[in-house]
Formats: structure tokens, C-alpha cells, sequence
């Protein structure tokens, strides 16, 4: 394993644009739900006439769809990964369209299928105003204490925001915008960080688990874990990820 220094300076450096995690190959791994959301997404694309994607990072989820549905429609708010969607699916038809804030730029009734891979925050009302009446709600979420052991290492204990992100909470809160939850599933999944590069890189990526992040800030902690890395020891976490439909 290379030295602290080296392993923190080029994940400093490196890349965190758009939503694709190529960078951590061999360096962390995470357990996948049991589901499989890309493929699941993939064939419900196939089943309808128009489709919106929100918060679609780079594109990275929506392009392993082999086809799209005649009008696709896909929203971001970070305007770097805006760019790299359109770059990545603008040439295969999909509308890709720069949002600011909870509401969406489309008229009642415009999408047969409303989608996401972890969305920043559903508006429950937003999406069942811009669902057509029978269409569709299909997403996996962020779930509850997500990657808390690797937060609460940095910025300890969090018993509130503990609470975040409850999958049946989410539930509720779509049946009372007046969708029908038809699917919900719930999975907690492994995450393992083999050396001290990953940790910085993913902290600078998801940018809310640790707010104040920098590596200089948190030396002395990522000293910490570089020493327990070497000593064969992976940092362990756990994602939580739920599945959820909804229909109009």
C-alpha cells in the first residue's frame, strides 16, 4: 500500500463529478441490494410512452437502459453533472433539464412513469402532480442511518438524523399526497474501505455525510483508520437502500 500522503493527495485531486463510482474499484466495495434497480428500470423504460428520471447525476444509471421511451426526460440540479448527462444521453433523445429547488418544470399529467436512483428529496406532491392518473412511481432511496458508522467516525453521534430517510415513513408520506405504495422492500448492505484514499474520495463526493469535510481538517482521524487499513483492518459500513412504487 502506497504512503498517507500519497493515497490522500491524489483523492484529493481526483475526480468526484457525475454519479459513477469507477474510481473505488478495488479500493472499497459495497453489497447491492437484492433487486437489481438498473435492470428492474431498464424493462419498466420499455413499457411506457414517456418516463422522467429525477436527479439523475451524470446519466450513469439511466444509460444502461438499452431503449427509451419515445419522449425521456431526465432533471438534475448540479450543473457539472447536468453537463455530463446531456453529454452521455443527449444523443440518445433524452431531455436532460437543470432544475433548482422541489418543483418540477412540467405540466400536470406529462409522464406515464416518474423514476429516480436515490433522489436528493422526493417531493411526494410534485411527483403525483406530474404523473399521469394510473401512471407510475418506481425508485430505490437512500434509507435510514446510511453509511453512519462511517459519518459518525468523523462527526459522532447523530440520534436524530438516525431517523432520516425511514423507508415507511417515505411511504406514508406518498399515500398522503394521494399515491397508492403498491412495492416497498428494504436492504442493509455491506460497505468495506480498504485504504485511506477511498474514505477521502467518497466524502468529498457525497458532500453531506461530512459537510465541514477536508482531509486536512480530519488528519488526524484519517491517520487513524490509514493505520488500521494497514493492519489488514477494513473500515465497515452499511448502506441502507429501500425499493418503492407508487401508483397515480
Amino acid at each position: 500500500m502506497r504512503d498517507f500522503e500519497t493515497l490522500v493527495a491524489e483523492a484529493v485531486e481526483a475526480d468526484v463529478n457525475g454519479w459513477g463510482f469507477d474510481w473505488l474499484e478495488g479500493r472499497a466495495a459495497e453489497e447491492r441490494p437484492p433487486w437489481g434497480f438498473a435492470t428492474l428500470l431498464a424493462s419498466r423504460l420499455t413499457t411506457v410512452g414517456s418516463a422522467l428520471d429525477l436527479d439523475t447525476g451524470g446519466g450513469e444509471v439511466l444509460s444502461e437502459a438499452t431503449a427509451f421511451p419515445g419522449r425521456m426526460v431526465a432533471t438534475e440540479g448540479w450543473p457539472p453533472n447536468a453537463r455530463r448527462a446531456r453529454d452521455l444521453l443527449g444523443p440518445r433523445g433524452v431531455d436532460i433539464v437543470e432544475t433548482e429547488g422541489p418543483a418540477l418544470p412540467f405540466p400536470d399529467g406529462s409522464f406515464e412513469l416518474v423514476t429516480a436512483r436515490h433522489p436528493v428529496r422526493p417531493d411526494w406532491n410534485e411527483i403525483h402532480r406530474v404523473l399521469a392518473p394510473g401512471g407510475h412511481y418506481f425508485a430505490q432511496h437512500v434509507g435510514a442511518a446510511s453509511a453512519f458508522e462511517l459519518i459518525e467516525y468523523f462527526l459522532g453521534p447523530l440520534p436524530e438524523q438516525r431517523k432520516g430517510r425511514d423507508a415507511r415513513a417515505e411511504a406514508a408520506a406518498a399515500e398522503a399526497a394521494g399515491l397508492t405504495v403498491v412495492d416497498l422492500r428494504i436492504a442493509r448492505c455491506r460497505m468495506e474501505f480498504f485504504d485511506v484514499g477511498a474514505v477521502v474520495w467518497i466524502l468529498r463526493k457525497c458532500v453531506w455525510w461530512v459537510p465541514d469535510f477536508t482531509a486536512e481538517r480530519y488528519g488526524g482521524k484519517l491517520r487513524e483508520l490509514d493505520a488500521q487499513m494497514r493492519a489488514g483492518r477494513p473500515f465497515v459500513a452499511h448502506s441502507t437502500r429501500h425499493l418503492i412504487e407508487a401508483r397515480r
